[in-house]
């Protein structure tokens, strides 16, 4: 049953959060608009995170590039070179920001936990308090021939190696000074520490596995867990009662975490206005060479030599490929896909690359007024689907200018967002409680971790 009452929900005070997550490696973002600007100047990650830091943003997200992407052998269309160590370019937003969070994307396969841990620290106390880590694996085999281990770790394996890796720096962040001694299947350390530990005890740490494994991985270890449960609520408050049987079960409470979904929003003056805005975007979106990448996903085939703007393929998709190679061993049933495809192709008279604009991988996201937005997540947070949104605009770096200027005054109208910053520390932005460890929380005493 629908609730009348605005108070009838179990969270009628709670906030709604907002994160921006700066890509850079996608097709989501419109690189061809003439208003887009350079993904990898330092002046396009400066304007968006002070954008953010403007509309009250909670967080700015960056993830690191080890090596340009490839697709069957050969460099992805869309990857980028040039891209900065993500922990030193948010180490010099550092100083161009005041409050806004700052979060490395970093991960756990092909780092080290004493040099990553005093490198966070580091940006910690840089920014005093403000950063976060966004705890992920890696499993490909070209990425790691950038790396003396290659490719080496299966989806299980690793996890085990991120948990060890994070208890690790966890234990170096409390360490202080004294000799921390390390020892699991994963790791043999032995390092005393030199850093103090910053205002909000050590980084926030930041999830996104969607699997069962990473679930829990999130429930035991994370302060927030990344999700593609967002745009439906009932899948929302699936997900959000999902995460927090786990809590329980991992003896936690059941708020100690955040649910921030990704998602993009595209705004209107009018609802029709929104949905014409969204369907500029994804056509934008989905350039002929984006086609026929995502075509190639489909078949397991290299489609590179189609035409975008020609007929679907007449071959059979191949069964999926288990290296990877066209990313196959991500898309299930490939058969039924291609057959409703080439029928809905027939029947509308749509190219290979219409077929991917109507019917292919779509970014999720919400699409609509500032006020109709607003009511929508005032729902979505109160009544406890989710915490918030992490936003990857679709053009960088003006794409969080109707954000900040039309919904967060929507919002702020609503009691559903924060007019001033209230702490200083990433942690008091997300309400999460005092880190173990923390410089108000009590020392925990633990130098030898096994």
């Amino acid at each position: 049953m629908t609730r009348t009452d605005p108070a009838d929900v179990p969270r009628p005070d709670a906030q709604l959060h907002l994160g921006v997550f700066f890509q850079g490696v996608n097709h989501w973002t419109i690189w061809s608009d003439p208003a887009s600007g350079s993904q990898i100047h330092p002046d396009s990650y400066r304007r968006v995170a002070q954008t953010a830091e403007r509309g009250l943003f909670d967080a700015f997200f960056l993830g690191e590039g080890l090596r340009l992407r490839e697709v069957g052998g050969r460099i992805h269309d869309l990857d980028v070179a040039g891209r900065p160590d993500a922990v030193t370019q948010l180490a010099a937003l550092a100083a161009q920001t005041d409050r806004i969070g700052l979060v490395s994307t970093t991960n756990t396969t092909f780092n080290e936990p004493a040099d990553l841990a005093r490198r966070l620290a580091g940006l910690d106390l840089l920014s005093d308090g403000r950063a976060g880590w966004n705890v992920v694996t890696t499993d490909n085999a070209w990425t790691g021939e950038n790396f003396r281990r290659g490719g080496y770790l299966d989806h299980a394996e690793r996890y085990v190696r991120a948990e060890q890796f994070l208890a690790a720096a966890r234990a170096i962040w409390d360490g202080q000074g004294d000799l921390v001694r390390v020892r699991s299947s994963q790791f043999s350390i032995d390092v005393r520490p030199s850093l103090p530990r910053s205002r909000q005890g050590h980084p926030v740490i930041f999830q996104a596995g969607d699997s069962g494994a990473g679930r829990d991985f999130a429930a035991r270890n994370a302060d927030v867990i990344f999700s593609a449960h967002g745009t439906d609520f009932d899948d929302a408050l699936a997900f959000a009662a999902d995460i927090r049987a786990r809590l329980r079960a991992a003896g936690r409470p059941e708020d100690d975490i955040r649910i921030l979904p990704g998602t993009s929003i595209v705004i209107g003056a009018t609802e029709a206005e929104a949905e014409e805005k969204a369907a500029w975007v994804r056509r934008e979106q989905i350039t002929p060479a984006t086609a026929l990448a995502q075509a190639s996903l489909v078949w397991s085939r290299d489609l590179s030599d189609h035409d975008p703007d020609g007929p679907l393929p007449k071959v059979d998709p191949l069964p999926p490929d288990d290296s990877g190679a066209f990313g196959s061993a991500r898309v299930r049933d490939a058969d039924a896909i291609v057959r409703q495809w080439r029928e809905q192709a027939d029947a509308n008279g749509w190219s290979l690359r219409d077929t991917v604009i109507n019917l292919g991988q779509r970014t999720r996201g919400h699409v609509g007024t500032p006020a109709g937005l607003a009511d929508k997540f005032g729902r979505f947070v109160r009544e406890g689907a989710i915490d918030g949104f992490n936003v990857s605009p679709y053009l960088v770096p003006h794409g969080l200018d109707d954000i900040v200027e039309q919904l967060v005054p929507a919002l702020q109208e609503r009691g559903l967002y924060r007019t001033v910053y209230t702490g200083t520390t990433l942690r008091e932005h997300l309400g999460l409680r005092p880190a173990a460890g923390d410089v108000r929380g009590g020392r925990r005493d633990r130098q030898e971790h096994r």
